[in-house]
């Protein structure tokens, strides 16, 4: 057996979730992958993956020899990279996730910068607005906003944004202009609700006392675009992180309300496995992510801070 292909078989099989998928991504036969496998349980002495007809699971042991065996294979990966002397020259698939939003507006317009200067890269991109774990899911790099998430990571500051409260000036003009948060009583709020509480708007008054404000609204919605294309149009008020509301707000579609209140803040972070060597596709990306995203949902808005070489580790 050789051990080294055993364990790529290995970790494509827990990556797809299935032998017959992991089979079609290697070009060989499933009975083939599953002998592999099958052969590797036996050299360990250990089941690694708990079989049934409907899926399959990692067993405890199993999830800890995953862990060593991605990052035997990224080790790997990087020192042929080395000894190629094509450290300076990124190349091989990056796997990314990223929220929806986020992505659309801001990734996507990245990436395709990005390879026009490396054109030896490939991009697996997984658009998802649950905090995924990127090591047992085999990613090299997640964006995230605010939450890193609890497993054992590294992450690096890229920008921050602020969620901002804001209507049409059609909807004002009918219904008049709050000047306090109090005042959201009056109106129709709209709730995003990919967050734990959507009807409680936190403001910061001009002497710093935190106010919590409980709104109620005829919309609840998951997507901020549609919350932002509902108050556009007249629909209500909203309360919206900056790189979705502000081109809108530039334009004039919205207008920025109680500006004198402080709001939420959050930062945005590159996150990646904890390695000794990272990557030099990932080094490269997420370098390029941070001369781009300082400026980040600064339309129509002010003080937003740039990009920050901050790394933390975290989990």
């Amino acid at each position: 057996m050789d051990r080294l292909t055993a364990m790529e078989v290995f970790a494509q099989v827990v990556e797809h979730g299935s032998f017959a998928k992991a089979s079609e991504r290697l070009g060989i036969s499933t009975s083939a992958c599953s002998r592999q496998v099958s052969d590797l349980e036996a050299h360990l002495g250990s089941r690694l993956l708990n079989r049934t007809t409907r899926k399959l699971s990692l067993t405890e042991t199993g999830q800890a020899f995953y862990e060593r065996t991605v990052q035997l294979l990224s080790d790997l990966e990087e020192a042929e990279q080395l000894a190629a002397q094509s450290v300076q020259s990124p190349r091989g698939t990056l796997k990314l996730t990223c929220s929806l939003n986020f992505g659309i507006r801001h990734i996507a317009p990245a990436i395709a910068e990005f390879l026009k200067q490396h054109a030896q890269v490939k991009f697996d991109v997984s658009v998802s607005d649950r905090i995924v774990d990127i090591v047992e899911e085999g990613y090299d790099l997640a964006i995230r906003i605010g939450n890193l998430g609890s497993a054992n990571l590294v992450a690096r500051k890229l920008g921050e944004m602020r969620v901002l409260l804001c209507a049409s000036p059609d909807y004002l003009a009918r219904h008049g202009t709050p000047a306090t948060p109090q005042d959201l009583a009056h109106h129709n709020c709209l709730a995003y609700t990919n967050v734990a509480h959507p009807e409680q708007w936190l403001f910061h008054e001009p002497s710093g006392a935190e106010q919590v404000m409980h709104v109620a609204g005829n919309v609840r919605v998951n997507n901020g675009d549609m919350l932002s294309e509902l108050a556009a149009r007249g629909a209500g008020i909203i309360y919206e992180p900056d790189f979705i509301v502000g081109p809108d707000i530039a334009s004039g579609r919205l207008t920025r309300l109680l500006p004198d209140y402080g709001v939420e803040r959050a930062d945005i972070w590159a996150v990646y496995p904890s390695r000794r060597h990272l990557s030099a596709k990932v080094r490269a990306f997420v370098d390029f992510l941070a001369g781009r995203l300082g400026g980040v949902g600064t339309a129509g808005t002010s003080g937003t801070t740039g990009a920050a070489g901050v790394q933390a580790t975290v989990g």
